[in-house]
C-alpha cells in the first residue's frame, strides 16, 4: 500500500455492488466483520484514520482491515456513497443466504424470540429495530410489507449488524412458527406476562398499529405501560422494552 490514494474508485466496486449491500462507515464493516460476513472490498480515504479507529475499537480486527482496506481520494470515496459518513469508510458484503435465513427462523425449539415488524414505513427505525434484536440475541427480524429490510439506510441503522441475526421479509402467512405475541394499547399488560423464547413478538406501525392479516395472527395482544393521553412510543423503543421484559425474566443473552 503507497502512501498516496487512488484517484478513483476500485474498477471492481460495480461488479461487486450487484451482489452485494452496502456497509456504510467503519462501524458497520466492524460488526459485519465480526459476525461472518463475506466483504470482497473496502475502502476509506482516511486509511490511518480508520485503522486508528481499529487500534482504539476493534484490536481484533486491526489485522484483517489492515490487509483488506484499499486507500482512495475522498471524491472516489464520496462517489460511492449517498451520504459520506465522518469515519469516511464503506465497503461491500455478501448478502446471507436467504433459504439459510429462512431456516434459521424455521428451527425449532427456539432459544430466542423473533421480532417482526409489521408494514414498517421508516427505514431509519427498521435499522435501529435490527441494531436491538442483535444486541439482545434475537433469533431474527422479519419484516411484513414493501419496506425492504435490506435498504442501504436500513443497514446504515443496523450499523452493520443485520449479519448478526436473520433478516428477511416474509408475508403475514409465511411466518415462521411460534405463538404471536403482538403489541397494541388494548392487549394484556405486559409486566404480568412471561415471554417464551419462541414466541414472535410483533409491532405495528407507529401511525396505523397493527395490520387486520396480523391481528388476525396474534394468540396474545400485549400492552406496554403508558400514561394516559399518549398516543404511542417510537417503534424502535417499543421493541427495546419488549425485548428487555423478555431478558428480564429470564431470556437474557449470554454474555461472555
Amino acid at each position: 500500500m503507497t502512501d498516496s490514494a487512488a484517484p478513483g474508485p476500485p474498477a471492481d466496486w460495480q461488479l461487486h455492488a450487484d451482489r452485494c449491500v452496502l456497509l456504510d462507515g467503519f462501524h458497520a464493516l466492524k460488526h459485519a466483520l465480526r459476525f461472518g460476513a463475506e466483504v470482497p472490498l473496502a475502502v476509506t480515504s482516511d486509511r490511518a484514520g480508520a485503522l486508528a479507529l481499529a487500534d482504539e475499537l476493534a484490536p481484533d480486527l486491526r489485522g484483517a482491515l489492515a490487509g483488506s482496506l484499499t486507500e482512495v481520494s475522498h471524491e472516489a470515496y464520496a462517489s460511492l456513497v449517498a451520504r459520506p459518513h465522518p469515519t469516511a469508510v464503506a465497503a461491500l458484503a455478501v448478502r446471507p443466504s436467504r433459504a439459510k435465513g429462512l431456516e434459521a427462523l424455521a428451527r425449532m425449539p427456539r432459544r430466542a424470540p423473533v421480532v417482526v415488524l409489521d408494514q414498517p414505513r421508516n427505514l431509519g427505525n427498521a435499522g435501529a429495530v435490527i441494531r436491538l434484536a442483535a444486541g439482545f440475541g434475537a433469533t431474527g427480524v422479519v419484516t411484513t410489507g414493501t419496506l425492504d429490510p435490506w435498504h442501504p439506510t436500513v443497514v446504515r441503522g443496523g450499523a452493520g449488524l443485520h449479519f448478526a441475526t436473520v433478516v428477511e421479509r416474509l408475508g403475514v402467512g409465511e411466518l415462521p412458527p411460534g405463538p404471536v405475541f403482538a403489541l397494541d394499547p388494548d392487549g394484556e399488560d405486559i409486566r404480568g406476562l412471561k415471554l417464551p423464547d419462541d414466541a414472535l413478538l410483533a409491532f405495528g406501525s407507529e401511525r396505523s398499529g397493527l395490520s387486520p392479516e396480523l391481528r388476525a395472527r396474534a394468540d396474545h395482544l400485549v400492552a406496554l405501560p403508558m400514561r394516559p393521553q399518549v398516543s404511542s412510543y417510537n417503534l424502535a423503543t417499543s421493541v427495546a422494552m419488549t425485548l428487555y421484559h423478555w431478558s428480564a425474566t429470564g431470556g437474557a443473552p449470554q454474555v461472555p
